[in-house]
């Protein structure tokens, strides 16, 4: 019985100290999306060649993805490696052929694109239930969205809450740069991620 005990006591401690490295990771992802309001940038979906890693394009311009890779990268995250290597072996689960008529991977534009991130969010990250409730939401998740014109959407959501503290805020860029908003239900929302690197 001592022996269960200590085993129990160990397990325990191994899951206190995994849900600290969670908490941790998201108040340091949060914190890196908050930084990203303080930027002026120019909506500019512009395809651009870039660096292989740490590929970005100009400082000054961005779309929506590049709100959430810019946000992880500061973590030291790459997604343009990490979505580009990803593709690389499963293409056929990413929907490039599909939507763009892509045959093969593209390390420029790939990770900048709302439904390759959600592809491969959900792949290696945690796959949430969507709901009309903002308690099912919390700091740290990537949400999408359908706005109208059939464009898809990407955010993260923060600590701060709506003035009623019913849904958590936003910070997205939608055409006016990264900004803080409410609104997690202003459009239908199309998915609801979580995602830790294992090496965080």
């Amino acid at each position: 019985m001592e022996r269960i005990g200590l085993i129990l006591l160990f397990q325990g401690l191994l899951l206190s100290s995994a849900q600290a490295d969670v908490a941790t990771f998201n108040t340091q992802l949060v914190q890196a999306a908050m930084d990203r309001t303080a930027h002026q940038v120019k909506y500019d979906g512009r395809y651009f060649k870039l660096d292989y890693p740490n590929g970005d394009v100009p400082a000054n311009i961005g779309v929506c993805t590049d709100v959430v890779i810019r946000s992880y990268r500061q973590l030291g995250i790459d997604l343009q490696v990490l979505v580009h290597e990803d593709m690389d072996s499963a293409f056929a689960q990413y929907p490039s052929k599909r939507i763009w008529g892509l045959s093969r991977p593209d390390k420029n534009i790939d990770h900048r694109r709302v439904p390759n991130l959600q592809t491969f969010f959900t792949r290696h990250g945690q796959k949430l239930a969507v709901s009309n409730d903002g308690a099912d939401y919390q700091a740290g998740d990537i949400v999408t969205w359908m706005l109208p014109g059939n464009l898809p959407h990407i955010g993260i959501l923060v600590e701060q809450t709506s003035s009623d503290q019913k849904r958590p805020l936003v910070v997205h860029n939608i055409g006016a740069g990264p900004q803080l908003e409410d609104m997690l239900f202003e459009y239908p929302i199309t998915g609801h991620y979580r995602y830790q690197p294992s090496s965080h």
